[in-house]
């Protein structure tokens, strides 16, 4: 080289590779081609990375500081025939090494993807939970290599080709000078290792599909849509690498009887005209009679009180009787709604008593009463200074 490497990156000869590493870096930003296209400043960032070469490889510099030629040429090497990693532009540029590259071979094994099942429950077993037995189909680990990939009495070997570094080294020819990049081994694709003899049963996957029963515990109060997560009960990875979890996602068909309402339960009553007015009590059965025992001793049923001059659409609720909460023992609320069913045939009895009714409550003729819909502020006012 025909100038100190330490004096153009502007680093003392006991600076550390860090303090090295920065100052380059610097300068690389300041001088890369893409951001200054003057000529000068081309042949400027050559000289600096030529001197980064030198100063970040602890043999190249050692040399130096003893008087040698870093290169091995006799003399100036020169910007031009320094050879300079790709990678350590990029890291100038981002921060870090560009990606995929200098990472050395990957893993064989790796962890498999997250699987999801559907799961029908009707809406008692949603409420207050259910354990069901689920079949599922998923990669496990192949019994006969053990995941290896490998067949009975045989192993893989290093790459021949990567030396078992799982990625090969590519040098081209630009006017910066020799620029080398670092690609995935085709012959290993990047592994390190070639399995020369693939187990049969898995084609040297190390995994192979299976259906297998699963016992799922589905906790109180999911609704459609909630996912029950099973830890490591999904697909073996490749290579036999650890699994992913399984999702079992619930729904809930309509109920006979009830709707829900988030963790509210809601259902209608009919009751006849006479009942309405004159009020009644009535059983009505609780959403856990579907999945309750014969001789169970819980309380299935309830009383729902109809008030004497109920009108049809009125509602009752019954606090503490609907849906539990999913993370919590606190139950939403039972509300019933109130039909009122008016008789569509009578016969001549029972036309005459309630004409003698009608006569009682001075309603032979009425004329209806019309509701005003309700009115704001501004209504209000209008009304007033009238």
């Amino acid at each position: 080289m025909s100038q100190d490497p330490y004096e153009i990156l502007g680093v003392s000869r006991d600076a550390e590779a860090d303090e090295i590493k920065k100052a380059y870096r610097r300068l690389a930003r300041q001088l890369h081609p893409d951001v200054n296209p003057d000529p000068s400043t081309q042949e400027r960032f050559k000289e600096v990375s030529a001197a980064y070469e030198v100063l970040s490889d602890p043999e190249k510099r050692r040399m130096y500081d003893l008087g040698g030629d870093p290169f091995g040429r006799g003399g100036g090497g020169g910007a031009q025939g320094a050879g300079f990693s790709f990678t350590d532009i990029m890291d100038a540029f981002f921060g870090g090494q560009a990606q995929g590259q200098g990472r050395g071979p990957r893993p064989r094994a790796r962890r498999g993807q997250d699987a999801l099942v559907r799961l029908e429950v009707e809406l008692a077993e949603a409420a207050f939970g259910v354990t069901r037995e689920l079949k599922v189909d998923t990669a496990v680990v192949c019994g006969v290599c053990e995941g290896s990939g490998a067949a009975a009495g045989s192993r893989p070997v290093t790459c021949e080709t990567c030396h078992g570094r799982g990625e090969v080294q590519q040098v081209q020819r630009s006017f910066l000078g020799e620029v080398r990049t670092l690609r995935p081994c085709p012959a290993c694709r990047g592994y390190g290792e070639i399995i020369p003899e693939p187990c049969r049963e898995c084609s040297g996957d190390g995994r192979v599909r299976s259906r297998r029963t699963l016992t799922v515990k589905i906790p109180p109060g999911v609704d459609t849509g909630t996912r029950v997560q099973l830890t490591g009960e999904g697909e073996v990875g490749p290579g036999g690498g650890p699994a992913g979890d399984l999702y079992v996602e619930i729904h809930v068909p309509t109920h006979d009887v009830f709707t829900r309402d988030g963790t509210d339960l809601r259902c209608h009553v009919t009751v006849p005209m006479t009942a309405a007015a004159l009020g009644t009590t009535i059983k009505l059965p609780l959403l856990e009679a579907d999945v309750a025992e014969e001789d169970t001793e819980m309380d299935l049923w309830v009383d729902v009180e109809i008030r004497p001059g109920t009108q049809s659409g009125s509602e009752q609720v019954l606090r503490g009787r609907g849906i539990p909460h999913l993370r919590s023992q606190v139950r939403g609320d039972l509300v019933v709604t109130v039909e009122v069913e008016t008789p569509g045939r009578l016969d001549d009895r029972q036309q005459e008593l309630l004409r003698e009714l009608a006569r009682l409550r001075h309603e032979e003729s009425p004329d209806g009463t019309i509701s005003q819909p309700h009115k704001g502020v501004f209504g209000r006012l209008r009304d007033a200074f009238k």
